[in-house]
């Protein structure tokens, strides 16, 4: 009965099997596949911190409600990407594992996510100008496009060793959101299991670097259709600041603390010696 309906799902050390071989499927897809799917995951990052944006620009929310509802609506970039289907460097960094278990070369590795971190990045800038020409950041009295500036410069003055460590924390429970929803059997299992960990990330203020390829060019271009008096200022110089230790942390996160870890918990004794 429990399988009829869905209910049952893949055990730990299971995902940890699943999570390898798709490592290896997905360090060989053709080139034009994984910069179009990259493409695809930048874009929709950008669409699941575009609805933060609307959310958050809403001033009668107290700070915690505003967080956590802002959370759960970035939450649609990931299930975009996990139940659509595309590929997101933050998301890949649990390429880890195959790469531990021998089953991909270093080279696949850092290809992979090279190809893919482009990617994400030309999709994310896609969505800005999407945004900024249709002026969707007008919504609200222009309380969007306020929001969406504050939001880039809060990111681009961060010093370097606290964007990291926010980069850190904000993969753990990114590759944990991508580790659970490869328990789920169903749509719906997969969406409850990604909502939690990255509305989480989200309410406590981490940083994640495909995010940031949105929030970032779409404060600094937006700045100049609003009047400037109380607002910061920021700079493209701003977006490599932040992107630098943000992507640094994200590996970190992601790789040795969730994908290293698993690796030597489920998989170390199947690797081949």
């Amino acid at each position: 009965m429990s399988e009829i309906f869905g209910f049952d799902a893949y055990s730990p050390k299971e995902i940890a099997e699943r999570v390898e071989t798709i490592g290896v499927a997905k360090a060989r897809l053709p080139l034009l596949s994984q910069l179009t799917l990259g493409v695809l995951a930048g874009g929709f990052i950008g669409l699941g911190a575009l609805y933060f944006t609307v959310v958050i620009s809403d001033a009668s929310l107290s700070f915690a409600a505003g967080r956590i509802l802002g959370g759960v609506a970035f939450s649609l970039g990931l299930i975009l990407v996990v139940v659509a289907g595309a590929e997101l460097f933050t998301g890949n960094n649990l390429l880890v594992m195959a790469w531990a278990g021998g089953r991909i070369t270093t080279y696949e590795l850092l290809r992979n996510w090279l190809l893919i971190y482009s990617a994400n990045f030309v999709g994310a800038l896609g969505l800005v100008l999407l945004v900024l020409w249709s002026q969707q950041w007008r919504v609200n009295g222009d309380a969007v496009g306020i929001a969406a500036v504050k939001i880039a410069a809060a990111k681009a003055a961060l010093p370097f060793w606290e964007a990291f460590f926010k980069g850190i924390l904000c993969n753990i429970l990114v590759c944990l959101a991508a580790w659970l929803a490869h328990a789920g059997r169903s749509v719906v299992d997969k969406i409850l299991a990604i909502v939690f960990p990255i509305s989480a990330f989200v309410a406590a203020g981490f940083e994640h670097s495909v995010a940031n390829m949105y929030f970032i060019p779409l404060g600094i271009l937006v700045q100049d259709h609003l009047p400037t008096s109380g607002l910061p200022t920021v700079y493209w110089t701003g977006l490599i600041s932040n992107l630098i230790p943000v992507t640094l942390g994200n590996i970190i996160g992601g790789g040795v603390m969730v994908a290293a870890v698993y690796f030597v918990v489920y998989r170390r004794a199947s690797s081949p010696q």
